[in-house]
């Protein structure tokens, strides 16, 4: 994201600092949330940034404690934030400085990973107990309209399995899976990286539980030659299976879930279409929205 952005660095010596103080200049973030890496009011210049800046001033200087005011600021910063977590995590201000090199490389499957993982933490500094996790904005919007705290979610883009995991082992109580028909049915089939390029079988999936509900041989081939899941699902709203099917693998994605993680954590499920329309709930879903007060209708 930062290809190409310039970036200005000031140094003042001050003969009064112990060692570096770091200041964000236009552009560059300040933490405002418990959770992060950083103390609240620190600017978000994180520690291998910081390590190297200390590396070169120790260096220019001959002396590995000089006292100076290190101002970064990357004035495009402002409007990059904007297409980052920072937001949510309560970056405030602009974007965050982070790496470990100084070298631009492209962000890896791994790296953007690890990206997603301190939008948990921030969470959990916040007192949420429960999670809600979701693919993206659309979720998110959703979501909130439901009642849900925006502390409490948390985007996963299409790492389910890896984000479950990271929730688990920071001794999460649950997580409610909230998405689209289309994610949810990879879910049901055991599939936790949702990738189109990973794996999909969505219709296929869809099929097999809608049969197994009664849907006729004609229609279950009309399910198999959908374009979308949307579609499939009119297939199957027509032959009046809808709520069974979408109650059933809403209840999949629990067990799965709970399965993928032995156990470690309770998982519900929330179903829903492009409309935000509530299609399927098990019954753990339910049971967190009576705890924390969400909208759960369907």
């Amino acid at each position: 994201i930062t290809n190409g952005v310039s970036v200005y660095t000031t140094i003042r010596l001050r003969d009064d600092a112990d060692g570096l103080v770091f200041r964000a200049g236009e552009g560059v973030g300040t933490v405002t949330r418990p959770g992060m890496s950083l103390p609240v009011g620190e600017p978000s210049i994180n520690q291998g940034p910081r390590e190297l800046i200390r590396r070169v001033v120790a260096e220019m200087t001959g002396r590995e404690d000089t006292g100076a005011e290190v101002t970064i600021a990357i004035p495009a910063g402002t409007e990059l934030a904007k297409r980052t977590l920072n937001p949510v995590l309560g970056i405030e201000g602009g974007i965050s400085v982070i790496g470990t090199t100084g070298v631009l490389r492209p962000m890896s499957e791994e790296a953007f990973k690890d990206s997603l993982v301190p939008q948990i933490d921030v969470a959990r500094a916040a007192g949420e107990e429960v999670l809600v996790f979701v693919p993206g904005k659309i979720g998110q919007r959703i979501a909130l309209s439901l009642g849900i705290s925006q502390k409490a979610i948390i985007e996963t883009s299409n790492f389910i399995g890896f984000m479950l995991e990271r929730a688990a082992e920071r001794g999460t109580k649950g997580v409610l899976i909230l998405g689209h028909t289309g994610k949810l049915v990879k879910i049901a089939a055991g599939i936790f990286h949702t990738h189109n390029r990973m794996a999909d079988a969505r219709l296929e999936t869809l099929a097999a539980y809608a049969a197994a509900e009664g849907l006729s041989q004609t229609d279950v081939r009309a399910v198999l030659a959908s374009n979308t899941t949307e579609d499939a699902l009119a297939v199957i709203a027509s032959a009046g299976l809808a709520e069974r099917v979408c109650a059933v693998i809403a209840a999949r994605v629990r067990i799965r879930a709970e399965r993928y993680l032995f156990g470690k954590m309770k998982v519900g499920a929330v179903m829903v279409n492009f409309a935000g329309e509530i299609l399927g709930v098990d019954e753990q879903a339910r049971a967190f929205a009576d705890a924390c007060g969400w909208r759960l209708n369907a």
